[in-house]
Parts: structure tokens; C-alpha cells; sequence
């Protein structure tokens, strides 16, 4: 793959049409041929069973101290399951996307920390830039915890954040969303 241009997105979440044709028109005056390489977290399985079981921390009225427990018909392992059939999906949708805009792209789903996966994938495939693209999250924003503040800190590509189904003029606060914050 060193004879291409190799760009390692991170996805967060889904890729529209219109994220796809955004990404590739960042790379319409490259003449080398453009390779996506997908990278794409998997579902948290456990948040969500914690959350269909109710256990998020919030005490509901059924479960008052010396009042037995409701029993629920959650099966935990369908979930988790569900969960990752959903990213499987998800990925499959992103490349299938970028796929049509004419480039070369392979993808996978990543498990641990989505970072150290960008940073990984960029030394195997010669990467010459990191894209990512999530829903904005405004408090890791402010501290710096996102992921793109810590891919700059520790990739030596550029690292480009991207808000997805967002257009380029939304997020230069020429639209709706939130870049009017």
C-alpha cells in the first residue's frame, strides 16, 4: 500500500453519502491513488445492558431498598451481540460509501482504546493522514480528552476532525448545528 495516498478514518458512528462525498473531496487534487482504511470502534455491549437493566446509577421506584428486585426477560449476551452486529453493519455501510466515491477501501472494527488503533493502522499502512469523524462532545472537547486532541498529541500525520452529517459550511458555524454554540 505504500504506492497509494493511505488515509485512516476513525468513525464514530454511521457514514452518510454525504460524509463520504465530503471526505473525498478532500483528496480530488492528489494524484496519487486514494486507499481509505475504516476504523471503526466497536459498540459498548456492557453500557447497553447496563442501561436495558437499568442500571445506570438512577434508582427507579421499583427498586427501593427492601423491595425485591423486578426480574426482566433481558437476555445481557443478546445485547451485547445486538450490539455488535449493529457496528458490523455500520462499517459495512462506511466502506460500501467511500467504496462509491471510487477509492480503494477496506475496513475493520476495533476493540480497546480507538487511538492506539488510529495510530497502529498509520504505521501498517504508511498513512499520510488521520481523518476522524464523531458527533461533537463538547466537555472532552474543552479538556482535550477527545480523540482527535489525543491523535495530535501522539501521531506525527496531520489529524483532521470532521463532524459527521455535518457539512463543511455547518461546522464553520455557517449553518445549523451545534458550531453556533
Amino acid at each position: 500500500m505504500a504506492d497509494s495516498y493511505n488515509v485512516v478514518l476513525l468513525v464514530e458512528e454511521n457514514l452518510t453519502p454525504d460524509d463520504a462525498a465530503r471526505i473525498h473531496s478532500l483528496h480530488e487534487g492528489i494524484e496519487e491513488p486514494v486507499a481509505y482504511h475504516v476504523l471503526m470502534p466497536t459498540s459498548d455491549g456492557a453500557a447497553r445492558v447496563q442501561a436495558a437493566l437499568g442500571a445506570s446509577g438512577d434508582l427507579s421506584p421499583d427498586l427501593v431498598p427492601g423491595r425485591p428486585m423486578p426480574l426482566t426477560d433481558i437476555d445481557p449476551q443478546e445485547i451485547v451481540e445486538e450490539a455488535r452486529e449493529e457496528t458490523e453493519r455500520e462499517l459495512a455501510n462506511a466502506i460500501a460509501v467511500l467504496q462509491a466515491t471510487g477509492r480503494t477501501t477496506t475496513g475493520e472494527l476495533v476493540a480497546g482504546d480507538p487511538v492506539d488503533a488510529l495510530g497502529a493502522k498509520i504505521k501498517e499502512v504508511d498513512g499520510r493522514e488521520a481523518i476522524i469523524l464523531t458527533e461533537e462532545h463538547f466537555v472532552a472537547e474543552l479538556l482535550r480528552l477527545d480523540w482527535t486532541s489525543k491523535a495530535r498529541r501522539h501521531l506525527d500525520v496531520p489529524v483532521l476532525h470532521l463532524m459527521e452529517q455535518e457539512n463543511f459550511d455547518e461546522q464553520a458555524g455557517g449553518g445549523e448545528g451545534a458550531s453556533l454554540i
